[in-house]
């Protein structure tokens, strides 16, 4: 499992990772537990529809929002299509259309689908769809609030829950379609696709997947030559201070694709951390010796800022630590692995190739 924008509870808050029960049995893995654990010490609820936004450490403009293709798309209907939990859906209609995360809803958004969006989860954090009711309660779908809406479509992925929720969705007659989640960069394509199919709009969902696969190729040409012959080692930190939840990524956390994309060594992967976290300890801080901590937003202000990090022991004796080396992305894009990685890319890039930084 990773932590990801799906499992944010509000705003672009994703470090404050929600609790998600996967659909159809699946077993939650101990770190959902111990950040739903976070979740009840910080208070946070999924009830609301306030989106509070994040600022990172290099803002943009268009931080909040998505770029939808040019034109509507026009879909052709009924399709039939595969749901990741062996079912088929048939969908002849996409006039109400509910996306039940973050990252689907960018997809559904970003192929110009947005004014027949009629709900958000409290991850769809971005500006276009900051105004539509949730449909989501503490986290995990209310199927309630999702017929009342009577959608046409109903996205969900293997993260959503709980699987009651869906089944009365389903038994109501409406369509849902189960996505597989992304763990990478090499997942992007095939979302969008999924998705578009769904839709009725392959081509646009090709046109689409094209136009992000590119640019995130562009990102990575201007990616500096390594002058030392060494990339940089960067440790991906999940961090939520009023909480005291501190956790070291590994190989399944999420930001490896990210990481190794941008010409870098996943510090933590490296050292040995096959699954997707561990407990911060001096010792697995020292092992992993990043040069650079990469941190979602509302992490890096949920301790304080540098100040308060370099306080998490063994953090201060690392070369990332002494240097005072971190790269921050907004909560809401970082792992979404979508339409918007390009963006996050580019913001890793040029934190971490940054003017005197490793790499220049």
């Amino acid at each position: 499992m990773r932590i990801s924008q799906d499992f944010a509870p509000t705003g672009p808050d994703a470090a404050t990772t929600a609790r998600r029960r996967p659909a159809r049995g699946r077993a939650a893995t101990a770190l959902t537990a111990a950040v739903a654990f976070a979740l009840v010490l910080t208070g946070c609820g999924g009830g609301s529809d306030a989106a509070p936004k994040a600022a990172s450490a290099k803002s943009s403009a268009d931080a909040d929002r998505v770029e939808p293709l040019a034109g509507a798309p026009k879909p052709k209907l009924p399709v039939t299509v595969d749901s990741a939990d062996g079912t088929k859906v048939t969908i002849d209609s996409t006039d109400r259309i509910v996306p039940l995360t973050g990252s689907l809803s960018e997809i559904v958004f970003t192929l110009n689908f947005g004014k027949q969006v009629v709900a958000r989860d409290v991850t769809a954090t971005f500006e276009q769809a900051e105004k539509l009711p949730v449909v989501t309660r503490a986290h995990d779908v209310s199927a309630e609030s999702v017929l009342s809406l009577k959608p046409t479509i109903v996205l969900a992925d293997t993260t959503t829950g709980p699987s009651e929720a869906i089944d009365q969705i389903r038994d109501a007659g409406i369509p849902l379609l189960v996505v597989e989640p992304a763990k990478g960069l090499s997942d992007v394509g095939r979302r969008i696709d999924t998705v578009a199919e769904a839709l009725g709009v392959p081509s646009a969902g090709t046109e689409l997947k094209e136009r992000t696969e590119k640019r995130i190729a562009d990102v990575q040409k201007s990616i500096p030559d390594h002058t030392d012959g060494e990339k940089p080692r960067v440790a991906f930190l999940y961090l939520r201070g009023s909480a005291s939840v501190y956790l070291l990524g590994g190989a399944e956390s999420g930001a490896s694709s990210l990481l190794e994309a941008a010409g870098a060594v996943d510090a933590g992967k490296e050292s040995g951390l096959d699954k997707d976290f561990t407990a911060i300890t001096s010792e697995a801080l020292a092992k992993a010796a990043p040069d650079a901590i990469l941190l979602m937003t509302k992490g890096f202000e949920s301790v304080g800022g540098m100040d308060g990090l370099v306080k998490i022991p063994g953090i201060a004796e690392t070369p990332a630590g002494m240097d005072r080396r971190v790269v921050t992305v907004d909560d809401g894009v970082l792992l979404n692995y979508g339409p918007r990685t390009a963006r996050v890319l580019t913001e890793i890039v040029e934190q971490l190739y940054a003017k005197g930084g490793k790499g220049r």
